[in-house]
């Protein structure tokens, strides 16, 4: 094998490679004598087929197979003696006809190309400051989630004979539905309970039924919606008889140990601690967001070195597709129906957001390759047991289809890596925290939620929608993009 390095300009490599064709030959021979064994001819016993009658018979289609595996090994070879890491995938390209290579008369000859990793120095992140925003969850946040969990649950008791129904109340009712004189398909039903105001129904229905007594019959006018659901239905009057069975008011809801039991906790003191922990436990996934954030933005402020550039084009062209689609979804005329896998590749994105998805594409491959870089010298890593636990947690958001989406993760390499990389991600984040230098401050609930890149007066004054801010070169976050109009989010805070 020869060889040849052609082009050496910043990350990006070429080498022109040769094998020469008494070396293919050598290869071939051994794979037909590795194969002869497994061949059955006609006039010959098992094994025993000569080699040279195997060429004649097989040469071209395994030297196919020959040419396949030397690019393979020789490439993957050049590349080692040399001490190179790819940033991608490299590409091989042919050189001259093809089929002079397949019969033995020519030397194999192909174009390698690629762009090498950068080489930098990681930060000292024991110089690195940082504050990381606290709450304390105080005793009224906790009342306000009790009250919200006894509204969520509320009771209703049956209202006095001859009681007519009020906005709020529970009714419950038989109906008919028809179009014309006949009832139509999944229009009929007995003892459904119905809050007027709720939204249950389509549009129309429940207001109709305020004034309503228990045994009354009334007859309910609506014209389906354009939308709706079932074709056979949408735009159609249809006119329902409706008898109301019971009309029942809103009872107060006691908050107390029996509210708690009903909520699977002991006491009223156990619901109340419970939702203190739940409550700072959101609070601290805010607060480590704001403080990965923060950190990010000083790293990406400590950085500076060449990107490959192929990586950096295919993370502009992500954040381009997802920014085009992101406009495409939101504009007037959008159907989803017809969406699907459609190509918005059509969707205009101006020079500016191009500009700024551009700075945001570097700031992502600069983190991700120094991210990489301390999780590969410091030797952290993510176990399966930890991959498992994640996919097990994927799963509880699509009750009972659990099985289904496990195996989808667990039968999906690829699946697999998108739960294996931001686990990977944040424990190198977490390695970084623990060397810098992080300060707890205790903020107020507003300050902690507050959109960190709304300007300040904006966030105190709570007025007008937040204007959009440029990106500014080393600070751009996808979080800034996506209120950039349309860009794409992607994992980085």
């Amino acid at each position: 094998m020869q060889v040849t390095e052609t082009l050496s300009e910043g990350l990006k490599r070429e080498f022109k490679v040769v094998v020469e064709a008494a070396d293919l030959a050598a290869r071939l021979d051994a794979k037909l004598d590795e194969i002869k064994g497994q061949v059955q001819l006609k006039g010959f016993r098992p094994g025993k087929v000569p080699v040279s009658h195997l060429k004649k018979t097989y040469g071209k289609s395994v030297m196919t197979d020959v040419i396949q595996e030397t690019v393979g090994e020789t490439s993957q070879k050049a590349i080692e003696e040399r001490e190179l890491k790819p940033a991608l995938q490299p590409n091989i390209e042919l050189e001259g006809e093809v089929e002079p290579v397949v019969e033995g008369k020519a030397d194999l000859t192909y174009k390698l190309t690629f762009e090498i990793m950068p080489d930098f120095d990681l930060p000292d992140f024991s110089a690195i400051s940082l504050t990381r925003p606290v709450v304390e969850v105080s005793d009224e946040e906790v009342d306000e989630a009790i009250s919200r969990m006894a509204e969520q649950q509320q009771n209703f008791d049956a209202k006095d004979e001859g009681a007519k129904a009020e906005d709020g109340d529970r009714l419950t009712i038989d109906f008919v539905g028809k179009i014309g004189d006949e009832a139509f398909e999944g229009g009929t039903a007995e003892g459904v309970t119905l809050v007027i105001g709720s939204g249950q129904f389509i549009p129309g229905f429940e207001e109709q039924l305020i004034g309503a007594k228990a045994g009354d019959d009334v007859t309910v006018n609506v014209t389906f919606p354009e939308e709706y659901g079932a074709e056979h239905l949408a735009g159609k009057d249809a006119v329902f008889d409706v008898k109301v069975q019971e009309v029942a008011g809103p009872a107060e809801t006691k908050v107390d140990d029996d509210f708690a039991k009903q909520m699977g906790l002991d006491s009223l003191d156990a619901l109340k601690e419970a939702l203190k922990e739940r409550i700072g436990q959101d609070y601290g996934n805010v607060s480590r967001n704001r403080v990965k954030r923060s950190l990010l933005d000083a790293l990406d402020d400590l950085t500076d070195f060449e990107l490959p550039p192929t990586m950096l084009e295919q993370e502009l062209q992500q954040i381009i597709q997802q920014a085009q689609s992101e406009k495409a979804h939101s504009a007037e005329d959008y159907d989803a129906e017809q969406d699907h896998d459609h190509d918005h590749s059509d969707v205009e994105i101006t020079d500016e957001e191009k500009e700024e998805f551009q700075t945001i594409a570097a700031r992502r491959v600069r983190l991700g390759l120094l991210l990489s870089e301390v999780g590969t010298k410091n030797e952290i890593t993510v176990t399966q047991d930890e991959v498992n636990r994640a996919i097990a947690e994927q799963a509880r958001n699509f009750p009972g289809q659990e099985q289904q989406v496990f195996q989808f993760y667990t039968q999906n390499p690829q699946a697999q890596a998108q739960i294996r990389a931001p686990l990977f991600e944040d424990k190198v984040v977490d390695y970084i925290l623990e060397l810098a230098k992080v300060s707890d401050e205790t903020v107020s609930r507003e300050d902690l939620l507050a959109d960190p890149d709304a300007p300040a007066e904006e966030a105190a004054a709570e007025e007008k929608p937040k204007k959009k801010t440029a990106a500014k070169k080393k600070t751009a976050t996808k979080k800034t993009a996506a209120k950039k109009k349309t860009a794409a989010k992607k994992k980085d805070d």
